[in-house]
């Protein structure tokens, strides 16, 4: 019977809030399409439209001064504390911060700069096209008005488009134009225009802003979202060149795991410390058993002593563990337990002639014989 784990609601949203292994297959890049095309011409014809209105002064500039003489903000006075704080909203840099950190939590769970670099461009675009419309027209707000009934151009101001209303449709809507799927984009296209909407009339009702200006900046957002798609290949080469960048530093840095090398291995004869004079005896004993095996005795080692003395005298404090050969059976067995001694493992080059290729053990005339070990007797 097959039973599968239910993840709880909890445990799915933190599935989702960890790193993919790699970058998804299934992010798809926004297209110039014919229907997006089609919006963008009509929101440039709405654009030039509201700039040719203010530039002679029409219906829509008496409309700016009727809403203005109305004076919101003291009608609905209630309102004034909170939407003090809800413009923020539409302000450069709080919102470039809150967007930018969200985007770029995003970039990291998919291994990819695109939605960092796609804000840059963005907000790069919005800088230039807003900002140089609001230099070059130079329109007062209504705070600053001098003249009833005209159009406050070119007098030093820098209020037309709004700029708190194109950006609340820039930061936001690219929350949208990012987002992974259709489902995901809908929301966020309908809570970015609840956002930018409320903005741009926030601005009207606190008087720092005429209709107009709102309008304007209402488009202005929307134009550049609209282009983006223009700018993906831009887009693409800029990440492709940061991951290139970011290659050859970690290559002059050695950051790159170097190739893994074999071990070489090493034969090691061990054999344990002991406590009191006994230590040299001990070590000269297993060298001498080393010798009379046949095994290759290490390099540097003193000689081995073969007297039956210092032997018998090495034997008596405890086992000796030797790396190869055959030991004398007092040697490979200890004093008081009985239980012979193991010994280190032998590579294929160091066993002897006579063992077979595929054996892993030596040749029957090395085992050592098992029981326990006579105690040698010395002279008194």
């Amino acid at each position: 019977m097959r039973t599968d784990r239910i993840f709880t609601r909890l445990e799915r949203v933190f599935a989702r809030l960890d790193r993919e292994h790699e970058r998804p297959a299934h992010l798809q890049v926004p297209r110039m399409s014919r229907h997006r095309m089609v919006l963008f011409g009509a929101t440039l014809a709405f654009y030039l439209a509201i700039v040719v209105g203010v530039l002679t002064t029409s219906w829509l500039v008496r409309l700016d001064w009727q809403v203005m003489f109305f004076r919101p903000y003291e009608q609905w006075p209630q309102l004034h504390a909170f939407l003090d704080y809800y413009v923020v909203l539409g302000q450069r840099g709080p919102t470039a911060v809150m967007v930018a950190a969200w985007l770029g939590w995003r970039s990291w769970r998919q291994h990819t700069l695109r939605p960092l670099i796609t804000l840059g461009v963005a907000l790069l675009l919005l800088n230039i096209t807003v900002g140089a419309v609001k230099l070059g027209l130079g329109r007062l707000g209504p705070h600053y008005a001098t003249t009833i009934g005209s159009a406050e151009l070119f007098a030093g101001g820098d209020i037309f488009p709004s700029g708190h209303t194109a950006n609340a449709v820039v930061t936001w809507g690219i929350l949208a134009y990012l987002a992974s799927t259709v489902r995901t984009r809908r929301n966020l296209s309908v809570l970015s225009a609840v956002v930018a909407l409320g903005v741009g009339a926030t601005t009207v009702y606190l008087g720092t802003h005429w209709v107009s200006d709102v309008l304007l900046g209402w488009a202005a957002g929307l134009l550049i979202l609209l282009a983006l798609p223009w700018f993906e290949p831009l887009i693409a080469g800029a990440e492709a060149h940061v991951f290139a960048v970011r290659t050859r530093l970690r290559s002059r840095r050695g950051v790159l795991a170097p190739a893994p090398v074999a071990p070489v291995p090493a034969r090691v004869v061990v054999v344990p410390r002991t406590v009191g004079a006994a230590e040299p005896a001990l070590h000269e004993a297993a060298l001498a058993g080393a010798a009379a095996s046949g095994a290759p005795v290490p390099s540097g080692a003193p000689a081995p002593v073969t007297s039956g003395s210092a032997v018998a005298d090495a034997v008596r404090p405890g086992p000796v563990l030797q790396g190869s050969g055959a030991a004398p059976a007092a040697a490979a067995h200890g004093p008081r337990s009985g239980h012979p001694v193991p010994r280190a493992h032998l590579i294929r080059s160091e066993r002897s002639p006579g063992a077979p290729a595929g054996s892993r053990r030596p040749v029957h005339a090395e085992r050592v014989a098992r029981g326990p070990a006579p105690r040698p007797v010395t002279g008194s």
